[in-house]
């Protein structure tokens, strides 16, 4: 087959006639490529620059909510009447001083910051607000239920009941809804570390602002004193009921008591004893005395029992014995002294010796005497012990008997003693709280005054502007998020990468449409040119082995720029001087033919039902170095025609006389026709439309095409409007060429559709 040119050939920039092995250092759906030095991720400075390009592309957004916003805050601000606040400082003791101990009756709270807490609750109750009211008059004060802002709701409330008859409020409701406008009005500061407490009230009147904030701390120390003596007197009711009731409890228990120890004979004389355990505890004692003199009685008789000596302590105290001895020892040694002189039988001697038998016999008579009485002593104490032990044993038995008995009377004496000491306690709590209850003791107390306020405290004009400025580009910058989250329109190269996972070739930028597509290409060095100049080069190394000697060109959808892609790949490599075969394989919407100025009778369909030759169906075009071949009429089975032999023979034939053949296919998405054409050609270059294709296309455009096995290189995205994805005038192609006033494919006509001519190699 011949070449329908005559222009010569450039050798293609790779090794081989085979199918190249795609290098995809990318894996597919998986997520953009890191860079070693940031395997966690994107700095600081991408996210810096993520948040700027946010900012940019939604300036208009973020501008007319910050407006908005700012109108409505500033008007609404205007629109409110001026408040006036008045402030009141009081102090707060949780302590009452006491008037008796005991006294006071109200309940002691846990901690201080508990009962401060309790205090401020109590501050801002509903109570104490109907109080205010009514210390304030504010029933009876016209002026002070007029709304002081505008409110949106109460005009249109206001419109609804409009047609209704008004009805006259009674006072009740008056009441409640001046308590109302009381708490929404009201605010309470507590002193930080101390007991002092800030009320301040606010109103469009500075003298009844200070009134009421003046019947705050009436109304409040007021209610404490009627809290205080509201206890006092509950207490007091209840002491006199429960005293009442403990009376007649003793009264019944003393009285079953008194019967029970009548009919039990128990009679008792101190704290814990009676008759019985009394006699019991002196006889014992008496037995012990008595016990004892025996025992002494019975040693004294025992000594001297059957002893004639006269040596014992018994004798020795005698006076008459001690006498008698004497004499005795007298007479014994006036004997001895005359035995010396007369003899034994004198009647001297005689006469002594009798006397000393007197002396003998009256010594042995009171020697029985004292023992006599000895043995008598011993006796009569053995008797009374005998006796006493007798006692002993019987009283020992009656109290035995009598603690039998009183089991139940201690029972009914501890109730007595129970009940009688709960009388005397509530009779002794009852005087005090009697004493305590008309003390009127208070533990809240006035510091400072209300003051009369001399200029209004809102609304603050800049203050309100400020932060309605600050609400509104808050809010703006938070719907652009939710905006920009919720967009599925792919409007970045960053987001196409990151939708992906692949590798971006080539940034196409949107050419304005007073420039045009034609005039931009024809220009060598216009900022279109050289994204596509760029982007042949990057196929250039898209594989191991260099460029493919097949391209197939696709998108998800329609409009995404690829037949002018198509077009501008292959001008470029005409211009390196290589042989480039053009073919039109969308036969469903062919468009080439229309750029090329081309008949599109005999083609691409003809071929491949084989109607013609090869050569018949390629078109000489007026660049040199560039064939074409359009697709012919349209088959109704273009899905059968490109799943025929005849496409890869296509291929193989054409690659023998053409460096390049370049494949302009129709959308992936709904058709088979891509999927057959990607799978026949070396690469496929992916299309995405920025501000076109939508991330859930791409994704199942992408998926059909690696469920085919389809060799994809990379993407290239068009339409690219740096401004409307948000980077502004930074962001430059080439060498450095801007994107602004740049644009193409901004309508139908200048896409796909649009047919300018093809300028000539430059």
């Amino acid at each position: 087959m011949t070449l329908p040119s005559d222009a010569g050939s450039a050798p293609l920039p790779q090794a081989g006639a085979q199918a190249l092995e795609v290098a995809d250092p990318y894996k597919l759906y998986g997520g953009r490529h890191l860079d070693p030095h940031t395997a966690d991720g994107p700095d600081f400075a991408v996210k810096v620059m993520a948040i700027l390009r946010l900012l940019n592309k939604r300036k208009v957004l973020i501008v007319a909510v910050t407006v908005a916003v700012f109108a409505l805050g500033t008007l609404r601000t205007l629109m409110t009447t001026p408040q006036f606040t008045s402030t009141l400082r009081l102090q707060i003791d949780r302590n009452v001083a006491k008037i008796v101990e005991g006294g006071n009756l109200t309940p002691v709270e846990g901690t201080d910051t508990e009962f401060l807490r309790t205090q401020y609750e109590l501050l801002l109750s509903r109570s104490l607000a109907k109080r205010v009211a009514a210390l304030a008059g504010l029933v009876d004060d016209p002026e002070f239920f007029r709304p002081q802002s505008l409110s949106v709701i109460a005009v249109i409330k206001k419109l609804l009941r409009s047609g209704e008859a008004s009805t006259p409020t009674s006072k009740r409701e008056l009441m409640a809804t001046a308590a109302a406008i009381v708490q929404e009005n009201v605010s309470v500061k507590p002193i930080p570390g101390s007991r002092l407490v800030d009320i301040s009230y606010s109103d469009a009147s500075a003298a009844r602002s200070q009134k009421i904030a003046a019947a705050y701390a009436d109304a409040f120390i007021a209610s404490n004193l009627d809290k205080r003596f509201e206890a006092n007197a509950y207490a007091k009711k209840f002491l006199e009921d429960q005293i009442k009731q403990l009376k007649l409890r003793l009264e019944q228990s003393e009285k079953t008591m008194l019967a029970f120890a009548e009919k039990e004979q128990i009679v008792s004389i101190g704290e814990s004893s009676s008759i019985a355990e009394a006699d019991l505890a002196n006889s014992s004692a008496a037995l012990g005395n008595i016990t004892s003199e025996r025992i002494k009685n019975e040693q004294l008789w025992k000594q001297v029992a059957n002893s004639s000596a006269f040596d014992f302590p018994q004798f020795l105290s005698s006076n008459g014995i001690d006498t008698l001895r004497v004499k005795r020892n007298d007479l014994v040694s006036t004997y001895q002294q005359k035995l010396q002189t007369f003899k034994p039988s004198y009647p001297l001697m005689l006469q002594i010796k009798n006397e000393i038998s007197e002396v003998d016999r009256q010594l042995s008579a009171e020697a029985k005497s004292i023992r006599a009485s000895l043995k008598n002593a011993y006796e009569s104490s053995l008797s009374q012990e005998h006796e006493m032990t007798a006692r002993v044993v019987k009283l020992r038995g009656d109290v035995l008997d009598f603690q039998k008995r009183s089991i139940e009377y201690n029972i009914l004496k501890r109730e007595v003693d129970t009940n009688r000491q709960l009388y005397n306690g509530l009779l002794q709590r009852y005087k005090e709280v009697d004493i305590a209850g008309g003390a009127g003791s208070n533990n809240v107390f006035v510091v400072d005054s209300a003051n009369l306020p001399g200029v209004p405290s809102s609304p603050r004009l800049l203050k309100s502007m400020l932060l309605s400025l600050f609400i509104g580009f808050g809010a703006s910058i938070g719907l652009a998020y939710l905006l920009e989250n919720f967009d599925d329109v792919i409007d970045s190269v960053d987001e196409a990468e990151d939708v992906t996972g692949l590798a971006t070739l080539g940034v196409i930028p949107l050419v304005s449409t007073e420039i045009g597509v034609q005039a931009s290409l024809r220009d060598a060095r216009s900022p279109l040119s050289e994204a596509y100049r760029s982007l042949c080069t990057s196929l250039q190394f898209s594989t191991p082995r260099g460029m493919p000697r097949s391209l197939f060109v696709t998108s998800a959808g329609a409009q995404e720029g690829k037949s002018v892609s198509s077009i501008a790949i292959a001008q470029h490599f005409v211009r390196l001087g290589l042989k480039v075969l053009l073919v039109d394989a969308d036969m469903r919407n062919p468009s080439l033919h229309k750029y090329i100025s081309a008949d599109c009778s005999v083609g691409l369909s003809s071929y491949l039902s084989g109607a013609c030759e090869l050569a018949t169906a390629i078109q000489k075009t007026d660049t040199g170095g560039l064939a074409f071949m359009p697709s012919g009429h349209l088959p109704p089975n273009a899905a059968d025609l490109l799943g025929s032999p005849h496409l890869l023979s296509l291929l193989s034939d054409s690659q023998e006389v053409f460096d390049l053949v370049i494949i302009d296919g129709p959308p992936v998405l709904g058709i088979a026709d891509a999927l057959l054409l990607s799978n026949a050609a070396e690469g496929t270059v992916f299309a995405i439309g920025s501000g076109v294709a939508r991330v859930g296309a791409v994704r199942s455009a992408l998926r059909r095409l690696e469920l085919s096995k389809c060799p994809v290189i990379g993407i290239v995205v068009t339409k690219f409007d740096a401004k409307a994805a948000g980077y502004g005038y930074g962001y430059s192609y080439g060498y450095g060429y801007g994107t602004s006033a740049l644009s193409y494919g901004v309508s139908a006509s200048s896409g796909d559709q649009a047919a300018p001519t093809l300028p000539g190699p430059a």
